[in-house]
């Protein structure tokens, strides 16, 4: 077997860090020129945002904002959070060009799919929850807060915008899965057999992300934990197909405990 392609051989550890800093600067600057394109749009990107809780809203409410500087700062998280989904190709390439030089020349053919598949499936996890999780949840919540007594829906602009993207984070994270345990299986730190040996610790593990991401609700809990045991479905068919094929006898051995379980 030919020897493993490092362009970065032998180099100090100090040059490692030298390249990790260039490279943080230029995800860094990427992240500002992305915040200030998206800041001129921060209230119409807002305002888009924010559809799912408005329409959840009994009629005749809207959100509110409760400190003077409440909308200053709201728009500028949204400018923020904007500029780094723009600028989050340039990020992952950065990424990519850090670990690269420690990969076989063969493995660095998948810069481009690594990019590409990784924005598409975080971009993938925020539509899903957006559109399909959010308007569920909101209406839920804001339906059992106003059904409890003479109460009326006074929501922050502020606090929803906060939930919001910790949730639309997590579902884009959750969808990452298959790149993640695609990268692993070409590296041989898992196989098809791992994943499938350890399925129901996985699926124990969704439902703890789903309580620790989401609001203390079924709804929303159960919408992260099913994405993830589905898309941890998909990866053991994915590493079983690409990832590093382990000696045939080796695998035939743990075959044979993991049909019985």
């Amino acid at each position: 077997m030919a020897a493993k392609d490092l362009a970065r051989d032998e180099q100090p550890f100090t040059a490692h860090l030298e390249e990790l800093r260039k490279r943080l600067m230029i995800a860094a600057g990427a992240w500002l020129v992305g915040f200030l394109a998206c800041y001129g749009f921060a209230t119409k990107i807002y305002d888009f945002i924010a559809v799912p809780v408005k329409q959840a809203l009994p009629e005749g409410s809207s959100l509110v904002f409760i400190t003077a500087t409440e909308p200053f700062f709201t728009y500028l998280k949204v400018g923020a959070m904007a500029g780094l989904l723009l600028a989050l190709p340039v990020i992952l390439w950065q990424i990519w060009g850090f670990i690269a030089p420690g990969l076989y020349a063969h493995e660095k053919r998948f810069a481009i799919p690594f990019v590409l598949a990784s924005f598409l499936c975080f971009l993938g996890g925020t539509y899903f929850g957006f559109f399909f999780v959010f308007p569920n949840v909101f209406t839920f919540l804001i339906k059992f807060g106003t059904g409890t007594g003479d109460i009326d829906a006074m929501l922050s602009m502020g606090a929803y915008l906060s939930i919001s993207i910790k949730l639309l984070f997590a579902f884009g994270m959750v969808f990452e899965l298959p790149i993640i345990m695609f990268f692993f299986g070409r590296m041989g730190i898992i196989d098809h057999l791992w994943l499938k040996k350890n399925r129901k610790y996985a699926l124990l593990l969704a439902f703890v992300l789903g309580a620790m991401l989401t609001p203390p609700d079924l709804i929303s809990q159960t919408a992260i934990a099913l994405p993830f045991a589905v898309l941890y479905e998909l990866s053991i068919w994915i590493v079983r197909f690409t990832g590093k094929r382990r000696p045939q006898a080796e695998e035939e051995a743990e075959e044979e405990p993991a049909a019985g379980d």
